[in-house]
């Protein structure tokens, strides 16, 4: 929609400028009135004819304006705290449109644009400043490749997708099985190569199911794709501990049959993105998500030695004990962990906006429940910069900085909006759910995370040999675990009574993994 009231930029350096010339060129988006900047070396000068008033705390609020108005902050590496602080500064200047251009990280080259403007959201000042990832530089190993995003539809798929718009891949394959979400998710990227971001790769919406193993074989072969980001996964961890069986199908077994259609189709690099709740598991989402990672990193056993895949593709030598460094011809499996994301669909965040848009209550598990957060840009960057420069069999964790509490997060939320927490607004406490703990370890006890020479990039060396700070890890029978869930999920007419029986499910699992409940109501 055109703008009607005058724009004022804050930020007047390379991203300002850029808004500037292609709000001029377009001539529909109104006119801009003055940059706000903090520069003293800038204040005072015209850039392109605009002016440039500041600082910015003290002649935002000079300013006259009209609702119509507008406040763009174009400053890319811009702090946490310095955005709140400007947050605050420009809402009390009379501002009701905030607009904000998305971090330094999905900006290549200097080449800002207006499409990539968005209100301004609670989640933009929550947490650690994001770390700076040059994106060009990360992606240069996809240009010209054959590049499939599962789950491309959701928070972290449609992400990934956004910034792999940059990298020069030939061809980017947005599957998912949900139609009206890859609809979404191929007209935005359309939308921003029509605006000028990013490159002209060949954009190609697939509607598949994971579950369909034939379908899985067929659609890999068939799209000759030579890197593979596994986002698809069933996320929300209550409504999988009522539907256990369908987290394992979909997680697991889906997860198996892209990795056998990988390594049959000579797919070059896969990376297979996962979950702090993978370790030491108590929820059947996080089981699902630890027997994922288990499944690629005996993957990247065979891919080591070349093996056949063998039951459903786990290799009965299991994954091996990782130093960090190994690599392998036989094409590259790894495994990105990380915490919780800012923002992410059935997370905390959309769920308290819409609490605090109903006037309440907003709902806390625990007082005192923690846990790791990542801005959804930040992790998708540091995803695909690990699978650039990742080694086979690896299993890398995002360094997610310390864990922060719910609570403190609604409390933030709801002065964002313009109320003060339980006094405006109420918090009522519900307790925990089943499968939620009130922390989530990050590393199992015989794993032991150790810096990469890329910020935010940590290599898990798993097995510790005896004598180390950290034990070795109960070893897992997967080819074993596999063969005792396939007809609980899959139709077998020798067990017929196994068919979607939940209670026998949990049975498996907990036989496997001491950490899942038999009974999630007990």
């Amino acid at each position: 929609m055109p703008r009607k009231g005058l724009l004022y930029i804050i930020g007047a350096g390379f991203a300002g400028e850029a808004l500037v010339n292609e709000i001029r060129a377009k001539k529909i988006f109104g006119e801009v009135a003055a940059f706000l900047d903090d520069d003293t070396a800038k204040i005072g000068k015209k850039i392109n004819g605009v002016p440039v008033l500041g600082p910015v705390r003290d002649a935002a609020p000079l300013l006259r304006m009209n609702p119509a108005d507008e406040a763009i902050i174009a400053l890319p590496s811009v702090s946490r705290e310095y955005l709140a602080e400007l947050y605050l500064i420009l809402k009390k200047a009379g501002f009701e449109r905030i607009q904000i251009l998305p971090g330094i990280s999905q900006i290549v080259e200097g080449e800002a644009h207006l499409v990539q403007t968005r209100s301004i959201d609670p989640q933009d000042l929550l947490g650690r400043t994001p770390v700076t990832v040059n994106l060009k530089q990360s992606l240069a190993y996809l240009r010209g490749k054959r590049v499939l995003v599962t789950g491309a539809g959701g928070s972290i798929g449609s992400e990934l997708c956004r910034q792999l718009l940059s990298g020069g891949a030939e061809r980017l394959f947005l599957f998912g099985h949900g139609e009206n979400s890859i609809y979404r998710i191929d007209r935005e990227l359309h939308l921003l190569q029509e605006e000028g971001v990013g490159e002209k790769a060949a954009i190609v919406p697939i509607i598949g199911d994971l579950k369909d193993r034939d379908y899985v074989d067929y659609i890999i072969g068939k799209l000759k794709a030579e890197v593979i980001f596994h986002a698809a996964a069933y996320k929300h961890v209550p409504m999988m501990e009522e539907n256990p069986v369908a987290a394992i199908e979909n997680n697991f077994f889906g997860t198996m049959n892209l990795v056998d259609a990988a390594r049959k189709h000579r797919v070059k690099r896969f990376v297979l993105i996962t979950t702090d709740k993978a370790v030491e598991p108590v929820s059947v989402y996080g089981a699902s998500k630890y027997l994922s990672e288990q499944a690629v990193l005996a993957a990247a056993s065979a891919a080591r030695s070349r093996t056949v895949p063998a039951d459903g593709g786990i290799n009965d030598q299991g994954p091996h004990d990782s130093n960090c460094t190994e690599d392998s011809a036989g094409g590259n499996f790894m495994v990105v962990r990380f915490g919780n994301v800012l923002g992410s669909r059935g997370s905390i965040v959309p769920l308290f906006r819409q609490q605090i848009g109903k006037g309440g209550p907003v709902t806390v598990t625990d007082g005192e429940m923690r846990r790791f957060f990542m801005t959804i840009p930040e992790a998708c960057s540091l995803v695909l910069k690990a699978g650039g420069v990742g080694n086979n069999g690896n299993l890398y964790l995002l360094d997610m900085g310390e864990p922060v509490r719910i609570q403190d997060i609604a409390e933030q939320m709801i002065r964002f909006y313009g109320f003060e927490p339980h006094r405006d607004i109420k918090i009522e406490y519900i307790g925990r759910r089943a499968g939620e703990r009130l922390d989530e370890p990050l590393w199992w006890p015989g794993e032991r995370p150790v810096k990469t020479e890329y910020r935010r990039i940590l290599c898990v060396e798993r097995n510790a040999p005896p004598g180390t700070a950290t034990p070795k890890t109960t070893t897992l029978d997967l080819p074993a675990l596999t063969r005792a869930l396939r007809p609980v999920v899959r139709f077998d007419p020798a067990f017929p009574g196994h068919y979607r029986n939940a209670a026998l499910l949990r049975s498996i699992l907990k036989s496997h993994i001491p950490g899942i409940v038999a009974d999630h109501h007990e």
